[in-house]
């Protein structure tokens, strides 16, 4: 059930902790920070957590404004999850954070990997070139456009009007892409990946990444 626990400090970390210091419950703004998503989406990207913990989380985050739901019109007709203004104002905090637990060892294996995670790392890349490319990246049955544009790579839900390459594959596989532990060769001989269009504009996006420019996620 919610909690309603609280520090009873009056510090403003503690205030903040009080609201999103729950188990889970700043891993759901993260996977909030791209657009909404339904409850199915979340259980799937959050997979250690139960429905009934990631229902306490979301309802908790509801009542305190930092997400709401909406529902989608027809013919979708489902409901959402999105982030509102003040959990908007959360990522930069998000951010700062990840990039400070990369100090500590990853936990061992096996470990899971959302797609938001990764696209998190892409995007806080900075491409090698300025030319712009749009790219279509498909993770877990869900389509994402990647743009490099001005010197950054934008990122966000849905599919793009047009491609110069698509790639198909998991967050798994595209993480080690981007980090350099794996090569685009050896994914696509095991299956792992499938790619049409401009193959050497996707492999100058994973370079962005692993030049150390970015948190690895």
């Amino acid at each position: 059930m919610p909690t309603s626990r609280t520090y009873g400090d009056a510090c403003g970390i503690a205030r903040a902790l009080d609201v999103v210091g729950e188990r889970w419950a700043l891993l759901v703004v993260r996977e909030l920070l791209f657009g909404p998503q339904r409850f199915s989406d979340l259980h799937r990207a959050l997979p250690g957590a139960s429905s009934n913990m990631l229902t306490d989380r979301l309802r908790e985050l509801e009542n305190h404004e930092v997400i709401r739901r909406r529902r989608l019109p027809a013919p979708a007709a489902s409901t959402v999850y999105e982030l509102t203004g003040s959990g908007r104002e959360l990522e930069p905090v998000l951010l700062a954070l990840g990039g400070w637990g990369l100090r500590f060892p990853p936990p061992p294996a096996p470990v899971h990997l959302s797609a938001t995670s990764v696209l998190l790392f892409l995007r806080g890349s900075r491409p090698p070139d300025r030319l712009p490319a749009t790219y279509r990246v498909e993770l877990d049955d869900h389509v994402w456009t990647v743009r490099v544009r001005d010197g950054r790579i934008d990122v966000e839900p849905g599919e793009p009007a047009r491609a110069d390459a698509c790639l198909r594959t998991d967050p798994t596989t595209l993480n080690a892409l981007l980090d350099g532990s794996g090569s685009l060769p050896a994914a696509l001989a095991a299956g792992n990946a499938t790619v049409s269009g401009d193959e050497a504009g996707l492999r100058r996006l994973f370079t962005a990444a692993d030049s150390g420019t970015a948190a690895h996620p």
